[in-house]
């Protein structure tokens, strides 16, 4: 269980296209979750990657090497 606090305008907005598509709110709230959740994983694993970034960096020949990887 999941609890949220939106906007006026957001909860609005969900109100609406609920009721209009007949679906319930959270509905709409749990397929946005679905659709969004790889992106937004995507968009923390990224933010971490650069914070953590310590300057290092490797030659197609050393990443080639490392995984063993022929014919990049």
């Amino acid at each position: 269980m999941v609890a949220l606090g939106l906007s006026k305008d957001l909860e609005e907005r969900l109100a609406f296209m609920a009721k209009r598509t007949g679906c319930t709110k959270s509905a709409f709230a749990r397929q946005a979750i679905i659709d969004n959740i790889d992106k937004l994983e995507d968009k923390y694993l990224l933010e971490k990657a650069v914070a953590e970034d310590d300057g290092t960096r490797y030659s197609l020949e050393e990443v080639k090497r490392r995984w063993d990887v022929e014919g990049m």
